[in-house]
């Protein structure tokens, strides 16, 4: 058993460090107020390969796999998650044609995103079926060689400046199981009958492009299907089964920022005339957040070390996606606590960490949902 990285994946960490140092760091504050997306950084990124690091090189990707994309994300994320999901999740929804799609629809649609020419977005989530994915409303109708699609979706990251949707919708409505009534369908966002709308106000990642998107008798060729009728909503937990890594390294990378910036105010900050960092009680705190923080990456490299070995292990990685996003929220608290009045105001960044941080306990599966995936397996054993 080696815990070691390999030269490339060091390169590649190095590579993503510098990256979000130079090219976030200076702009994380101007886009958080004004909720600014940021097309210019994901294109500087992909030019260092940085967009897509997951996809195989036969695809226009870097070949750096689900650990190399886990390193990368935790990288842009020590400094800004909202920006540094505007370029880890550019391809968000594609990993489903991965997977499941043609050589053709493979060839078509993944090395434009590793370019950082386009941009995807997975349409899963409804107004009123978020964990609950099987109660979806979304309807995909045949019609000749088309599909017309109908319905809405709901916080949909990228959904106002994507290219195309990978669209979760309702094709089977009468089949007996309802888990095989469900198909993915790749939808361009150009298409007529699709509007989409941005939203504004979020608490955290307001970098990060969040929308509402409506599907109004939107007609798409049947050529645009994944894989096979009838196994979207299959499909669809594979897709969150491999997502969940990259998510899980978001809160190793918000953490660690929390750390580093809560070490450097302790030891700066007089209090009593001594700096805050000898009192024990602050100790106590930065040693929590590091040994959390030790124990969730230990646990994310390997949940995406063996996706890469085609022995993926999906409790795992559910584990990693529960305890990243309790590692987040508790780091960032800590963070605050030791900052004290200064980390209430916005001239301190771990404010911001603190907004950003609670995301990671909602989106890509809620902490309630990780634990009955995780408490249904275990049963099972």
């Amino acid at each position: 058993m080696d815990y070691n990285l390999s030269e490339e994946l060091k390169i590649v960490r190095d590579t993503a460090r510098r990256f979000a140092n130079h090219e976030l760091a200076p702009i994380s504050q101007e886009c958080d107020r004004q909720e600014r997306y940021t097309p210019e950084i994901r294109i500087k990124a992909a030019g260092l390969g940085l967009v897509g690091a997951w996809i195989p090189e036969a695809y226009g990707g870097s070949g750096f796999g689900f650990l190399g994309n886990a390193i990368i994300t935790e990288e842009l994320s020590r400094v800004d998650m909202g920006i540094g999901l505007n370029i880890v999740v550019a391809p968000f929804g594609s990993e489903a044609i991965h997977f499941f799609g043609t050589q053709e629809q493979k060839q078509r649609y993944l090395p434009p995103l590793c370019r950082g020419e386009q941009v995807s977005a997975g349409a899963f989530t409804e107004p009123n079926a978020g964990t609950d994915v099987s109660g979806i409303g979304t309807r995909a109708v045949k019609d000749g060689a088309d599909y017309v699609i109908n319905g809405s979706k709901m916080f949909i990251t990228n959904g106002t400046v994507c290219d195309f949707y990978v669209v979760l919708a309702i094709t089977h409505p009468e089949a007996a199981k309802k888990h095989e009534r469900y198909s993915m369908i790749i939808v361009p966002r150009e298409t007529a009958g699709v509007s989409s709308y941005k939203i504004t106000g979020k608490m955290g990642i307001r970098a990060s492009d969040t929308a509402e998107v409506v599907f109004d008798n939107v007609r798409v060729s049947r050529e645009n299907l994944l894989g096979t009728e009838g196994r979207g909503f299959y499909q669809v937990m594979h897709f969150f089964d491999v997502t969940r890594v990259m998510v899980s390294a978001q809160g190793i990378g918000l953490a660690q920022g929390c750390l580093e910036a809560a070490i450097r105010y302790a030891g700066e900050r007089k209090v009593f005339g001594q700096a805050l960092g000898t009192y024990q009680l602050t100790q106590a705190k930065i040693t929590e957040m590091a040994v959390r923080i030790e124990a969730l990456r230990n646990m994310v490299y390997k949940a995406a070390w063996l996706i890469d070995q085609e022995t993926p292990d999906y409790t795992l990685a559910a584990m990693a996606k529960y305890l990243g996003g309790q590692t987040a929220v508790y780091c960032a608290n800590a963070a605050m606590e030791i900052h004290g009045g200064y980390g209430y105001i916005d001239e301190y960044i771990v404010q911001k960490w603190y907004r950003d941080a609670k995301v990671l306990e909602i989106y890509e599966g809620t902490k309630e949902a990780e634990i009955m995936t995780i408490g249904k397996t275990l049963m099972m054993r």
